[in-house]
């Protein structure tokens, strides 16, 4: 406790030492012209933008020239991009076409003694069959007094305009490698990072895939033998609010804080990345990482859209020589929850970015009804509620054309949405420890300075009847199951000694041959225990030649024998927490039986697998199970993926319940 008041009076007196935090300071805001650029200096910062492309270019700041990459041309250093193609031109080995937004036109919006904005745009050349046909408006704020600038863009497309699919959306602004030195994404994830010289050959070895690769002689001996791959740092949007990196001989931080995340793609659990080895700082506005081609924007012939990504706020802080720089982390997370009680912002210039007055609030109750765990209805404390296009049950995590606004509801399952842009949507929910998705189907029209209160909402997750038994805890994840240790020769040494973390470790999908590597996993459910001995993730098996095999696993459980007289079906719900290229089998007491019992086909593409993560999007699967394929005693129930031509090919699993029959009444 005396450490921690030491701690908070030492971050007073830093906070009143830096001076972009000085009320007094009066500051003059000046915009000048220089050849080809416009530079924007408030006397904390100066930022430089090119004329009339809108690349940022530099950024000066306590004493630092530019703080960005000076290698390389300057349109590399800080830049809005996208990749895309027209419907039907990509093949297999093309991600598709990298356009970097290089604007044509500059004008300046607002410019007054509180703030400046100013304007770089594009508009789609009709005549033009290699730029994307959508107008683009990179906008840029500066406020007097603010350590830093804020950025959007204005994306649009208008009726008659050809198809066009869009993979990728991001902001991304390259630093001075040989200032930036240490990466912090949240208070456990932060670190000295490697050199992108480590990654180049003979330095640098790549592995499974080019993002990945191990450092073989990196400039700093301490980063020998580690592996180096960007999806390690990959974080869950709702968790995605401020990351940056600090030049620790500088003591200067450079962060990116995003107050809202109600323009990002696919909802709050959708993963993107958030740091290159280099050092990069990414805002992915919109990526089809950890889902696949579910999440690649497809417009159709003649589709009018509009949608505004940002704001965010690139934030520069500093402390004196003698603090201890990576305070900076904790001063930055001060800073992102001035900018969170600020949000919708009130100064940007554009129609498209509705102020708070202009929104909408929705609250209610949402209760959860399962009659097998309580005779009432259960607060559904924790849950997630969102605002989302209409749709199907969960629809929301494959959306991305609009925006999604989303709360999380106390104790007594009381939620309360606000700041929600004008239009039309439904309501989506899902209840830690109750499988499925809830969804009101009713639409809700949201005008500004609506207020609507939906009353209690009552979720009823699928459920026939009690529970015979049960593996994992539904949350949608995967990481309440046994997760091995890394091969020691491919560690990143940020998780070494992080449990919660542990699945982020690369080449972990080949721990299972090693494990299992004549038969497959066996699981008992009277014996076993899920944390020690459910593999977290079914993957194929590596044989020595070079080739894969599916992988079948047996769920052992044993069946009442007064229960032998019972009729109807068992029902064996399976969620799924990610598939890639992967189908599931499902074979009651014989393996062999074909065709099996039930199949899901090919389903998936997440690459969770190979990107370090613990989920992808969610499925859901419910089996009948006849009565009579059971049969007194002992019982197996088969799990089978038979797809094998990679090592990334397979599930993760969230969690398995085999019910009784409905005939079976009572709560368990």
């Amino acid at each position: 406790m005396i450490a921690l008041i030491m701690l908070l009076s030492l971050f007073e007196i830093v906070i009143s030492q830096n001076q972009s935090y000085d009320p007094e300071t009066i500051q003059v805001l000046q915009l000048l012209y220089q050849d080809g650029h416009v530079v924007i200096d408030n006397g904390i910062f100066q930022l430089t933008l090119s004329n009339p492309e809108g690349f940022v270019t530099g950024v000066r700041y306590n004493g630092i020239e530019n703080v960005l990459a000076y290698t390389g041309h300057e349109n590399d250093r800080g830049y809005w991009d996208l990749v895309w193609n027209f419907p039907g031109k990509k093949t297999k080995k093309t991600k598709g076409t990298l356009d970097r937004i290089e604007a044509t036109k500059m004008e300046v919006i607002t410019q007054n003694d509180e703030q400046i904005e100013i304007s770089f745009s594009r508009t789609w050349n009709a005549s033009s069959n290699v730029t994307v046909p959508v107008n683009i408006d990179k906008r840029f704020v500066v406020l007097r007094n603010s350590s830093g600038f804020y950025t959007y863009a204005i994306f649009e497309r208008l009726q008659g305009w050809p198809a066009v699919e869009i993979d990728n959306i991001r902001l991304a602004i390259k630093l001075d490698k040989d200032k930036f030195d240490y990466m912090a994404i949240s208070d456990e994830r932060q670190r000295y990072m490697p050199l992108p010289d480590d990654r180049i050959p003979p330095r640098g070895k790549p592995l499974a895939y080019p993002e990945a690769v191990q450092l073989l002689d990196p400039v700093e001996p301490e980063f020998k033998g580690e592996v180096d791959d960007k999806y390690e740092y990959s974080m869950e949007s709702k968790d995605i609010k401020v990351h940056g990196w600090i030049s620790t001989n500088d003591s200067v931080g450079f962060w990116q804080i995003t107050p809202s995340n109600e323009f990002r793609s696919a909802g709050p659990l959708k993963q993107f990345l958030g740091s290159h080895v280099g050092p990069t700082n990414l805002a992915i506005f919109h990526s089809t990482h950890y889902v696949g081609e579910d999440l690649i924007m497809k417009f159709e012939e003649g589709e009018a859209w509009k949608k505004v990504f940002g704001p965010v706020f690139i934030y520069l802080n500093s402390f004196p020589k003698e603090v201890d720089p990576l305070l900076l982390w904790l001063e930055a997370k001060n800073q992102t929850k001035i900018e969170e009680e600020k949000w919708p912002y009130n100064f940007t210039n554009s129609s498209d970015f509705p102020a708070s007055d202009q929104r909408g609030h929705v609250s209610g109750r949402l209760l959860v009804r399962d009659r097998y765990i309580s005779s009432e209805d259960i607060p559904a404390n924790g849950s997630c509620l969102g605002l989302a296009a209409p749709g199907d049950v969960g629809a929301w995590q494959r959306e991305y054309k609009g925006y999604q606004f989303w709360s999380k509801a106390d104790e007594e399952g009381y939620f309360c949405i606000n700041n929600v842009r004008s239009g039309r949507y439904n309501l989506y929910a899902f209840a830690p420890g109750f499988i499925g998705d809830y969804h009101n189907e009713t639409v809700i029209d949201i005008s500004p300075g609506s207020n609507i209160c939906l009353g209690e909402l009552v979720y009823e997750p699928p459920r026939d009847g009690p529970t015979l038994w049960e593996i994992g805890v539904p949350d949608r994840t995967a990481a309440e199951f046994y997760i091995p240790d890394p091969n020691p020769m491919f560690v990143n040494k940020l998780y070494v000694n992080s449990s919660e973390n542990k699945y982020r470790q690369y080449g972990l999908w080949e721990r299972y041959s090693e494990l299992y590597p004549d038969e497959d996993m066996v699981y008992d459910v009277d014996v076993d225990d899920y944390s020690k001995d459910w593999f977290y993730m079914q993957v194929t098996r590596k044989l020595d030649d070079g080739g894969y095999n599916g992988t079948t696993w047996e769920i052992k459980f044993q069946f009442d024998d007064q229960m032998e007289n019972l009729t109807g079906d068992f029902k064996l719900r399976i969620a799924l927490a990610t598939s890639n290229v992967a189908e599931l089998q499902v074979r009651v007491n014989n393996v062999s039986v074909d065709p099996p019992l039930f199949t899901t086909g090919q389903i998936g593409k997440d690459n969770t697998i190979a990107r370090h993560g613990i989920h992808g999007l969610y499925w859901l699967y419910s089996v009948d199970v006849p009565a009579s394929s059971l049969c007194p005693g002992n019982n197996s129930i088969y799990l089978t993926q038979p797809l094998a031509i990679s090592p990334f090919q397979g599930f993760m699993y969230d969690y398995i319940r085999l019910e009784y029959p409905d005939s079976v009444n009572h709560i368990t």
